[in-house]
């Protein structure tokens, strides 16, 4: 495993992409409604996108055909936008990236379409939990599993599950690097986090079971029993202190 370290010229042009990124993802978080079709949420991600000087990250990653992921109710992650219209009471989860100066930055969010279940609002309170109990973990001299056990016990202490196929990664240059970052797993474990390193931490979490399913698309994941599922995301860089969280405004 080769964990980069990146110096703080790095991780500043890295704070710039992440504000990019949070940016897009709160115009985006304003504009989300009932009738609308998924695929006018890339539309705006593109415009907004150039507008900040930034190429997104995903269209054409992998052949993934969009620039943006938007998962609705049941799909996890990697849905791709397009005819879908949204109705009250779906939840959405937007999951973006880009890139600045060679630098990328990636978050996600769980927005819900009007007026949402009780049960929606809790599973995307519990995944926003969890990634700040993540987050909290993530400090200079501790242990990857510290963040992985962090956000499992917060998510599964309120009734939820956290997917157990997908996990956070490492970003920079590239935005997939060393280490992957499972949302489950034990304290103490793992590589010494060190300041410099920077790390995407998302936790996907199921209101029912942690398993999953591949859509017909060979992107779209679906929970398999069908429970709905939320998606929360931060790049965060590790410090001598406390992390700092990049992806925000």
């Amino acid at each position: 495993m080769s964990i980069i370290i990146k110096s703080d010229r790095e991780i500043a042009v890295m704070r710039q992409a992440g504000r990019i990124v949070a940016a897009v993802l709160g115009v985006l978080s304003e504009q989300v409604r009932p009738g609308m079709k998924t695929k006018e949420l890339d539309i705006i991600t593109t415009r907004e996108a150039d507008r900040l000087g930034a190429k997104p990250s995903f269209k054409g990653y992998r052949g993934f055909p969009a620039n943006l992921c938007v998962s609705v109710n049941d799909e996890v992650v990697h849905g791709i936008p397009g005819e879908r219209v949204l109705d009250e009471g779906d939840i959405v989860s937007l999951d973006f990236g880009a890139i600045f100066m060679g630098f990328q930055g990636d978050a996600a969010v769980t927005i819900g379409v009007g007026e949402i279940s009780s049960q929606a609002k809790q599973l995307m309170e519990t995944t926003e939990g969890a990634l700040k109990a993540g987050i909290a973990a993530a400090y200079s001299g501790a242990r990857l599993g510290d963040i992985s056990a962090a956000i499992q016990n917060y998510a599964e202490s309120r009734g939820c599950s956290v997917v157990r196929e997908y996990s956070g990664h490492g970003i920079g240059r590239e935005m997939h690097e060393e280490p992957q970052i499972p949302n489950f797993g034990l304290p103490g474990q793992g590589p010494v986090l060190k300041k410099g390193m920077t790390l995407a931490l998302e936790p996907m979490v199921n209101a029912g079971d942690w398993r999953t399913r591949l859509g017909d698309d060979h992107w779209t994941v679906f929970t398999a029993d069908g429970s709905l599922s939320a998606h929360f995301e931060h790049t965060i860089a590790i410090t001598d202190g406390e992390p700092e969280v990049l992806t925000i405004v």
